[in-house]
């Protein structure tokens, strides 16, 4: 027949689908893409009986290695095949066998395919045959435990239960086809997520931008720990010219799809659940000289490295300490020591993606008070009298310790409480209270009062 005329015959939907002389330009991206497809198709089943094709076009053309893919995919064997078929007529006899059989034994219609278009090399009618081939074999089989055999009467095709198997797996993406809703590598990744939970934990975080870095990832983890080989390699699923019977040919066989024991599987990160507070992230209140303190609590995002970037007004990275606390909340306590007056900024990352409020504002003013040069008296602070429950008090005096001096009389609030915080410990480690009360009785004196 003429190529122009050149059918695929669609099984699932009982109808032939024509493809235009553009399509079928011997350099259509399509076609190359799905003859690269096909090719590693036959080939994982070929390598079970040690066989090989390197050429699609040609290979099949004596009839040996066709026979060979069909005694595979039937599980039955050909007793009457020309094993050294040097002559036409006996190329043509072996490949004339195997579609009779085709036909008689396993009950696929061929159409528009004879023996001599295989013989004679014409790569589009071979397409044909091989893609009805991964069709009847491949997709129309059962795809997961339970399911009855074969398409059934009046029900969803093989195609389209191919896609209702998908949409199953990955209800959060739209995906609606076998072409281009895959070009961003963000569906494929999802998918192997689903089947092999943790392989591929943050495809949603994907730049749709970086498609081939995308795909490889997953296609690679689907390969190694899933027993998925490429039917299709990243740059081809990426291609907006990617044809859906080779994006199919790939994803069907996921639903079969078992994880290897000894994946490396990753915990979901989820940085919108890491905690960060403490007065070191509040957008006043910090000092020149005055340590700044925050935590961080990770317990609800998974498993992740932190990274801590502190950034003063001018831009320069100044030091941060964190250590790792190592308790049940997975919390880190974090310290930096502000150098300079102005607008910092602290950049909190879990699992390389900013937390929550990230970047922190921190309005850092004047130098902070030398606690050395604070003295305390009162009941508060004698080490005898002093009766649990009961309100006592000691008497901070602050001249000369450059201490922040906000109006006569005022009630502390956070602007002071870290500081006298922080004189409360200078003075004496041993205190602990938990509730303190201050007011300025002079520019220089604060009365402390507390509960032990």
């Amino acid at each position: 027949m003429a190529e122009s005329e050149a059918q695929y015959y669609d099984e699932d939907e009982d109808e032939e689908m024509p493809l235009t002389e553009r399509d079928l330009a011997d350099d259509a991206q399509w076609k190359l893409i799905q003859k690269n497809t096909f090719t590693r198709w036959a080939n994982e089943h070929l390598k079970t009986v040690n066989k090989t094709i390197a050429d699609l076009e040609n290979d099949f053309s004596d009839g040996l290695r066709l026979v060979a893919l069909i005694e595979v995919l039937s599980g039955k064997k050909f007793k009457h095949v020309n094993r050294r078929p040097n002559f036409r007529t006996q190329k043509l006899e072996n490949v004339t066998r195997v579609l009779e059989f085709l036909e008689r034994d396993e009950g696929i219609r061929i159409v528009n395919i004879d023996s001599s278009d295989i013989v004679d090399s014409n790569l589009k009618l071979i397409l044909g045959l091989i893609w009805t081939l991964i069709l009847h074999y491949s997709i129309s089989m059962p795809m997961w435990e339970g399911e009855e055999p074969g398409p059934q009467e009046g029900g969803p095709t093989p195609k389209q239960r191919l896609l209702n198997w998908v949409q199953s797996k990955v209800p959060d993406i739209p995906i609606k086809n076998f072409n281009n809703d895959w070009n961003n590598g963000k569906a494929i990744g999802a998918l192997v997520d689903a089947v092999g939970p943790g392989l591929c934990p943050d495809w949603e975080d994907w730049d749709p931008k970086n498609a081939k870095k995308n795909a490889k990832e997953a296609m690679d983890a689907a390969e190694k720990w899933l027993d998925v080989p490429q039917l299709i390699k990243p740059d081809e699923m990426t291609n907006p010219k990617i044809d859906e019977m080779s994006m199919m040919t790939y994803l069907a066989q996921f639903p079969k799809a078992k994880l290897k024991p000894g994946a490396p599987l990753r915990p979901k990160l989820n940085p919108n659940r890491v905690r960060a507070y403490g007065p070191g992230l509040e957008p006043k209140g910090n000092q020149v000289g005055a340590p700044a303190r925050f935590t961080v609590e990770t317990f609800s995002a998974g498993s992740g490295s932190l990274e801590i970037t502190v950034l003063n007004p001018k831009g320069v990275k100044e030091q941060c300490e964190v250590v790792d606390n190592k308790d049940r909340n997975m919390t880190y306590s974090c310290v930096y020591v502000p150098s300079t007056e102005g607008e910092y900024k602290v950049i909190i990352k879990f699992g390389a993606k900013e937390v929550n409020k990230s970047p922190f504002k921190v309005k850092v003013e004047g130098a902070a008070g030398d606690a050395s040069k604070v003295t305390a008296a009162g009941p508060g602070i004698e080490k005898t009298g002093v009766v649990a429950s009961k309100r006592t008090y000691f008497e901070v005096f602050t001249k000369n310790s450059g201490a922040p001096i906000p109006k006569k009389g005022e009630y502390i609030e956070e602007t002071y409480s870290f500081f006298l915080h922080s004189i409360c410990f200078f003075l004496n480690p041993c205190i602990s209270f938990t509730k303190l009360y201050a007011s300025l009785c002079t520019d220089i004196w604060w009365r402390i009062q507390f509960f032990y």
